[in-house]
């Protein structure tokens, strides 16, 4: 006896009231096996393939693909029961006759649980049988063989797949109940590239080159390949640059050093007007005088301002740091400056010298480039990066001029403050750069 079932769209659970279908998996004519997808789902949360829990012939499927289901809505009818094969086509291992839903039926609706019922070989099924099921009737109706149920969920994994030209059904999934997951995939993928790689015989190893020159990381340069290397593993950077109008604190240093002291007396440069602004900036925006204690899961503000600056020297790239920098003005800083840069060239520079920074400066115009994107010095959380002061076209006053330019960057670790915050400290250089004068109110 042959009994028509209806399957409905099953609860996916989540609380998911209503699936679109996307794809659908078999044909009105085709045997299914129990568990076996019968449609390919998309719901809020993910991709799902819905398996039929009976086994039995497709006789109608209801809405097309793209149409969108509520939970509970008629998916397809199966045809269970009696279903007489043509002399030959029987599958080994199945019955050519049962009773009732109960012989063809599991009950089971999720991708990768269920009894895992062997799959019908392609085979015909005679008319008798669609006439006693109420499916239209024909002189023989060709159905394929199902493929049986893939344990895939998510809709990266079969992307995944896809793209690599992987066959699901032959990955063993390490999930819940044999669900394949990413890393599966991944293995796979690997295994496969691997076992290429390997018959690829033909494919001649290049020998290595022994008239290359190598140059071992130690001293100064493997100290900076470790601090570098570290900061990028470690820290999560962004940077924001802007350009600025540099014309008035050129002119303003020009004045400082025309105007008093002997001639013999230092004169200001631009790196200790600069480090000056930078100080300023610092004790309105506190948040990039910090490190963060990663263990604590802690961002720690640092009270006192101790600015490095870069140097390049013979032995390699250093940092000097002019301690308390927020308790000096620019003179002080400068001859700070001046001083440590000495010391770095003549290779002078102590331990205590080169560390304890909170904030480093860098001068990159000095080698003739408009900008870049600085790597922060660990564990510091910001970098001001310089680059050369050019003349270039400008508006000013609304008209068109030559005026000096230069490129400021800020290099920010972006767990101890926003992009907000990283922006309002770079506006407030600029603007000192820009206009000197509204430095003096933190003078």
């Amino acid at each position: 006896m042959t009994q028509v079932l209806e399957f409905k769209l099953p609860d996916l659970g989540e609380g998911l009231t209503e699936a679109e279908i996307v794809r659908w998996l078999v044909e009105v004519g085709d045997v299914v096996a129990i568990d076996q997808p019968v449609v390919e789902v998309e719901t809020a949360k993910a991709m799902v393939e819905v398996p039929c829990p009976y086994k039995g012939v497709v006789t109608a499927r209801f809405g097309e693909e793209g149409a969108e289901l509520p939970v509970g809505a008629p998916l397809l009818t199966v045809a269970v029961g009696s279903m007489e094969p043509v002399a030959g086509d029987e599958p080994p291992g199945a019955s050519s006759s049962g009773s009732g839903a109960g012989s063809g039926a599991s009950g089971n609706v999720l991708v990768g649980y269920g009894t895992g019922a062997p799959a019908a070989r392609r085979r015909r099924i005679r008319p008798a049988s669609f006439a006693a099921a109420g499916a239209p009737t024909a002189a023989a109706v060709e159905v394929k063989e199902p493929q049986g149920p893939v344990a895939v969920i998510s809709p990266l994994v079969r992307k995944l797949a896809r793209q690599h030209g992987l066959d699901l059904r032959q990955v063993t999934g390490t999930g819940r109940d044999g669900l394949i997951l990413r890393g599966d995939v991944e293995s796979a993928i690997t295994a496969a590239d691997e076992k290429r790689a390997a018959g690829s015989a033909a494919v001649a190893v290049p020998e290595p080159d022994t008239s290359a020159e190598r140059i071992p990381l130690r001293g100064v340069r493997g100290a900076v390949a470790d601090k570098l290397s570290r900061s990028r593993r470690e820290i999560p950077d962004a940077t924001c640059w802007v350009d600025a109008d540099a014309t008035e604190l050129m002119a303003a240093r020009a004045a400082m050093n025309a105007v008093g002291g002997a001639a013999s007396a230092p004169k200001v440069s631009v790196l200790a007007l600069l480090a000056r602004i930078c100080t300023a900036a610092l004790a309105r925006f506190p948040e990039l005088n910090a490190t963060v204690d990663a263990d604590a899961r802690e961002v720690v503000r640092l009270s006192g301002i101790h600015l490095g600056f870069a140097a390049q020297t013979e032995r390699g790239l250093v940092v000097p740091v002019v301690r308390d920098a927020h308790t000096r003005n620019v003179e002080s800083i400068g001859a700070e400056i001046t001083r440590l840069t000495e010391a770095a060239r003549d290779g002078k520079l102590t331990p205590a010298q080169l560390t304890g920074g909170t904030f480093t400066l860098n001068n990159y115009g000095v080698f003739g480039v408009d900008g870049s994107t600085p790597i922060i010095n660990h564990p510091e959380a910001a970098m001001l990066g310089v680059g050369r002061i050019m003349p270039k076209p400008w508006v000013h006053q609304g008209e068109l001029a030559v005026r000096h330019v230069v490129q400021l960057s800020l290099t920010f670790d972006h767990r101890v403050c926003d992009g907000g915050t990283a922006g309002g400290f770079l506006r407030y250089v600029a603007d000192c750069v820009e206009q000197p004068a509204v430095l003096l109110r933190t003078l």
